[in-house]
């Protein structure tokens, strides 16, 4: 029987998880992507100043003991495991992450109020939980919800609390008892709370290190960009003309820009995935001439009238990420095509971000930028807003029906992490082998 052409569309973390498992099955397929490099967001950068970065902030903190192990060994054992510090910027003060266990030393008045709406929200009756507000407002009370985190969703994902579902949360948001939120609010010392405690990072040349030894798995071909899938044919075709047909389809692909390319797909489904929301990320690289930036590896930012939504610094996952003596910041700023379009340029948004690095205090009038660069992810996290789950339905059917095995991100359309985006590319790796055995 003679070995089938599986082709996987992309070249990210999800793209060598179904290579990784259809090596395992004397697989190779044929891999493509429509960048001069490989890695998807999973890309990392070094500027001729000496600054690396990666393609928005990428650690891992997977407890799979298997995929610790496949990652560890594919850097050969050569990386960094660092106890992570997380902080959150509002109004001028610096409270640890999660917000809800640090509210020592804030306005007096706002703990307060917080405490009290916290009491109160827990001896009233149940309420429904139709959304996210619905959500946040039982969880904590009004004043904390309303403070923080709905001001950190319309940033973050640039919609209301009310307009998302709460089918994304998992570990991501934490809910204290009472004596949580008191210990936090009477002394600086409470203890960290975190999805997240330590985290591995590559020694040496980011993150995109992690698919060193996955490189071979796949026959890679860079600068392919796709504009039509025919189910009927099994044909892919390329804006350079290269048509490729396939007995097994892997995609990566976002599913909107997939959808569009499938050739005969219903207009139902085309309109499904139009409502599918994403957000869009300028990310601002800046390096500077010292790096004794933070002590945090990420900060949350909550007020809106801060450009940015998060920042992290490179130089503290890896010495190698920075030049000698020098520190790195990397700020994300949000927009989405559905609630907060983005136009103009990327480079826009250099000065805002280094105007509003100085207005916290982060960066200081002596500190001399030795690097500033832009770059535009045109897909970053998917919104969870309350038409997905109706829409995706909708548009992965139609993908079942018609062969194709999504994967990652913003194949299976979810908030995903690393380990997650490897291991869906693993599962549909073996939908599509599975395939193929029952024809």
């Amino acid at each position: 029987m003679p070995t089938p052409n599986i082709v996987v569309l992309g070249t990210g973390m999800a793209g060598f998880g179904a290579a990784y498992r259809l090596h395992s099955e004397g697989i190779t397929p044929m891999m493509y992507d429509k960048n001069a490099y490989y890695g998807g967001h999973t890309a990392s950068f070094r500027y001729e100043t000496g600054f690396l970065f990666d393609v928005g902030p990428h650690i891992s903190f997977t407890k799979d003991p298997r995929i610790q192990e496949v990652f560890a060994d594919s850097v050969d054992q050569q990386y960094e495991t660092i106890q992570i510090n997380l902080n959150n910027y509002w109004r001028g003060h610096w409270p640890l992450h999660p917000v809800q266990l640090h509210l020592f030393g804030l306005p007096e008045d706002l703990i307060v109020k917080v405490i009290t709406d916290f009491v109160a929200e827990h001896h009233a009756p149940e309420r429904p939980i139709n959304n996210y507000a619905d959500w946040l407002l039982a969880s904590f009370g009004r004043t904390f919800a309303e403070s923080f985190p709905m001001q950190y969703t319309r940033k973050y994902h640039t919609t209301t609390a009310e307009n998302m579902s709460t089918d994304w949360l998992g570990p991501r948001i934490y809910r204290p008892s009472l004596e949580e939120v008191l210990r936090g609010a009477l002394s600086a010392s409470a203890p960290h709370v975190h999805y997240i405690t330590h985290f591995r990072y590559p020694s040496a040349g980011g993150f995109v290190n992690y698919l060193n030894k996955f490189m071979p798995l796949g026959k890679m071909k860079l600068n392919h960009e796709l504009v039509s899938v025919d189910p009927r044919k099994q044909e892919l075709r390329f804006s350079n003309g290269v048509v490729e047909h396939y007995d097994g389809l892997v995609s990566s692909v976002p599913l909107p820009d997939l959808i569009r390319m499938v050739r005969g797909a219903p207009q139902d489904v085309v309109e499904a995935s139009r409502r599918l929301a994403c957000s869009t990320c300028v990310l601002v690289n800046v390096g500077v001439d010292r790096a004794d930036l933070s002590s945090a590896h990420m900060t949350y930012f909550y007020d809106e009238d801060i450009c940015f939504t998060r920042l992290g610094f490179p130089h503290m996952l890896s010495a190698r990420n920075a030049p000698p003596g020098a520190g790195s910041i990397q700020a994300e700023v949000y927009f989405s095509d559905k609630y907060k379009p983005f136009a103009g340029s990327p480079e826009d948004w250099i000065e805002p971000v280094i105007r509003d690095l100085h207005r916290c205090g982060l960066l200081r009038e002596t500190d001399k930028i030795l690097s500033r660069k832009a770059m535009l992810l045109r897909y970053a996290n998917v919104i969870f807003d309350l038409e997905r789950a109706e829409a995706l339905k909708t548009v992965h059917g139609y993908l079942d029906d018609i062969g194709i095995a999504y994967c990652g991100r913003y194949g299976d359309w979810g908030y995903m992490w690393t380990d997650e985006s490897f291991k869906s590319g693993e599962l549909a790796a073996e939908r599509t082998l599975t395939v193929g055995a029952s024809k």
